[in-house]
């Protein structure tokens, strides 16, 4: 088996005398689809910052690619859509195309010179997502589930080998769920990237993942999605607190 592309070994992070993560060990490997289940203030938010380096916990051991986490440095090669609802003001005056142009600032660098080739790659990035024909509409003009897949378009612009999303079908209409996940099993199949997603949605994504993890400060659960079939509604009831609830 080849290396993990991350590992967490017993990690652990309090905010001031709260522990939020207690003693999380975990791997990823190349192509896995990762559903990351657990209720309100479980420490999903704090474990994906952490994973992306945003925050540094107070004990443990974090490997992204094989290397340290302090030391890493191919952060574009880990694409972050959050929350749309947290991360963007729709009435913000940009074409799609501009928005997903954006993305391009991570991988070559604040002041450097877009590459030439810039708007291929802006169409690539929507075609993968399904929305090449509204590059040049108003980002504020579509619907929820459109701007979501323009905010991953802008994400995969970058190239990345992990797409890390928090909660992505928050503001999506019921109806579009579906063919939200069909895109993101696409995306994992076709292009083999790896996926995590915090999700609640775990009947609707269920038939797309790979790996569920349950996490309510620790991890109680890791491993496929089949096994975690098999968990009895009693257990996990006592591990999420009532928050997800078994596929039927």
């Amino acid at each position: 088996m080849s290396e993990p592309i991350i590992e967490m070994k017993n990690v652990s992070f309090q905010y001031e005398y709260t522990q939020v993560l207690n003693n999380i060990s975990f791997k990823v490997n190349e192509g896995d689809f990762l559903a990351i289940l657990g209720p309100n203030g479980s420490g999903k938010s704090t474990l994906l910052k952490i994973l992306l380096g945003l925050l540094k916990p107070q004990s443990g051991e974090i490997k992204l690619f094989g290397q340290p986490n302090e030391t890493f440095r191919q952060r574009e090669w880990i694409g972050y859509v959050s929350q749309k609802s947290n991360a963007f003001n729709s009435g913000f005056p940009a074409t799609v195309e501009e928005v997903v142009k954006s993305g391009l600032t991570k991988k070559v660098g604040m002041f450097k010179r877009i590459p030439k080739d810039a708007l291929l790659q802006v169409q690539d990035a929507l075609k993968a997502v399904g929305m090449e024909r509204f590059s040049k509409k108003n980002i504020g003009e579509l619907s929820g589930g459109q701007q979501q897949r323009v905010f991953i378009a802008r994400a995969l612009i970058a190239k990345p080998k992990i797409l890390v999303m928090d909660e992505p079908t928050v503001g999506i209409d019921h109806e579009n769920v579906q063919s939200f996940y069909d895109m993101l099993y696409s995306l994992n199949k076709e292009q083999n990237i790896t996926i995590i997603l915090v999700t609640h949605d775990v009947d609707t994504v269920s038939n797309r993942i790979s790996h569920v993890a349950c996490l309510n400060q620790t991890i109680h659960f890791h491993g496929y999605k089949q096994e975690f079939d098999e968990i009895s509604q009693e257990q996990l009831d006592k591990w999420q607190g009532h928050a997800v609830r078994k596929i039927h």
